[in-house]
């Protein structure tokens, strides 16, 4: 079964809709990654100031081969690596990032395999 890999990103109050931007200016970057099979971005409703980027992998091996990508580094790099030509610096957001693991152990209605498109 899918290996799950969750960010925890703690977000300061007012910078939501700067971390939802930049997000979707790189939607479907992994999506070309061997072995991924999902992406959700979860906004907090409940108050709480950690958002959770959650990804779906056929195995471990695939998320540490994104990891270690030149994609992955391109889509984390901080002001300190440099933008690319014209890119204006996006200094970080989070105040805090923590990465959770987990292995699916049950698994019940559609997946993102049996979803039409």
């Amino acid at each position: 079964m899918s290996v799950v890999r969750i960010n925890a990103i703690t977000v300061p109050e007012g910078a939501d809709e700067e971390l939802a931007r930049r997000f979707a200016a790189r939607a479907g970057a992994v999506d070309r990654a061997e072995g991924f099979e999902g992406f959700e971005l979860l906004r907090p409703t409940d108050g709480r100031r950690t958002w959770l980027v959650v990804t779906r992998w056929r195995d471990a091996a695939s998320f540490d081969a994104w990891v270690a990508s030149p994609a992955f580094a391109h889509g984390h790099r901080g002001p300190e690596q440099g933008q690319a030509a014209g890119e204006a610096p996006h200094p970080p957001l989070a105040t805090a990032s923590e990465l959770w693991s987990f292995d699916v152990a049950l698994a019940t209605g559609p997946t993102l395999r049996d979803q039409p498109g």
